[in-house]
């Protein structure tokens, strides 16, 4: 499942009088739906160093964490030290990078207006005229053909999973972002996309179970983070992304609890069929235990609605993070020494 995707700003924005949008992949190329009007802006000094760091920016080098799910297909197929499956790993990942930032530049290129409302996102490079917007555009098709290039060295079905991408995030940038459920569908399906990516590139299949972990796991995480600023709303009364408007809490509460039930339940499928391929190893199954407690940790802070920022609240919980070390711990000794 997408997602455009992630920065720590919904709390502060949400005190606004501005209305922000959905970003590209919830996690990373948050844009503005509406502005009142544009907030005037003194000239800005140009130069080709900084016109190219104000791109680079604007890619968002930060957000490519997310691509390490690239390496999930090599991992599960006990694969990880192969040097060919490693390398086409890598280059899926680079890749995946490049073709994600293409959708940043464009994002903000999209919301140049809005953002040049709105007094923190005014400082952006493309808001803030730093970088031409014809540029912004320019470096988003060499960004996409560099990535779709780089692609063709591992396999053609990697560069079939990024065009897929590309036009699903798109799609959201110019106007699928305004449809109730379809945004959180395609946010959600960008961490499913870079899991089967690394498996298209190094020809490695994926369990569908463990697919249906990513893809529900990605609905959980992003139908929280709605309801983390619903919830907001509630309290303060303070005005909210125009997008959200389509949403009750009570909606994105059903949402976001039902991804967490089938998320659970098709790990365990995930870890029952594992333990077979591990000649009935029990590390697997145990490998549900953190798992589990670690899906209703975090559900906890959802219902409390401060899950806003995934990666914010996962950096600051260490009971979370200690979960998330045993069961990567337990996926080790399953797949690499039981």
């Amino acid at each position: 499942m997408s997602d455009k995707a992630e920065e720590a700003e919904e709390a502060e924005e949400a005190t606004e009088p501005v209305e922000a949008a959905e970003t590209a992949e919830a996690d990373g190329a948050d844009g503005a739906d509406s502005a009142d009007g544009a907030v005037d802006q003194a000239p800005v000094k140009r130069g080709p160093v900084r016109i190219a760091l104000g791109v680079l920016k604007t890619a968002r080098p930060r957000q490519w964490v997310k691509n390490v799910l690239v390496f999930v297909a090599p991992f599960t197929a006990k694969q990880i030290s192969n040097v060919d499956v490693l390398t086409d790993a890598l280059i899926a990942f680079i890749a995946f990078s490049l073709v994600a930032s293409s959708v940043y530049l464009i994002n903000d290129a999209i919301d140049v207006e809005a953002d040049r409302a709105h007094p923190k996102k005014r400082k952006r490079p493309i808001a803030a005229g730093i970088v031409p917007v014809p540029l912004a555009y320019a470096s988003a098709v060499l960004f996409f053909a560099v990535g779709m290039g780089i692609s063709f060295l591992t396999r053609p079905e990697l560069a079939i999973v990024l065009g897929v991408y590309e036009a699903v995030q798109l799609g959201y940038c110019f106007g699928l972002k305004h449809q109730p459920v379809v945004d959180l569908a395609i946010v959600g399906s960008g961490f499913l996309m870079r899991s089967i990516a690394g498996g298209a590139a190094a020809g490695i299949g994926l369990s569908q179970w463990f697919l249906l972990v990513t893809a529900f796991g990605s609905l959980f995480m992003v139908a929280g983070k709605r309801y983390a600023e619903i919830m907001l709303f509630e309290r303060t009364g303070a005005k909210i992304r125009a997008s959200l408007k389509k949403y009750s809490a009570s909606y994105l509460r059903f949402v976001w609890a039902t991804s967490a039930a089938i998320v659970i339940m098709s790990y365990g499928l995930w870890a029952f069929e594992l333990k077979e391929h591990a000649d009935g190893s029990v590390w697997p199954v145990l490998s549900m235990i953190p798992f589990v407690v670690a899906i209703l940790r975090y559900a906890v802070d959802v219902d409390g609605g401060n899950a806003g920022e995934p990666e914010e609240l996962v950096l600051r919980d260490r009971v979370l993070q200690v979960l998330g070390l045993l069961w990567i711990a337990t996926l080790v000794v399953s797949y690499y020494v039981s």
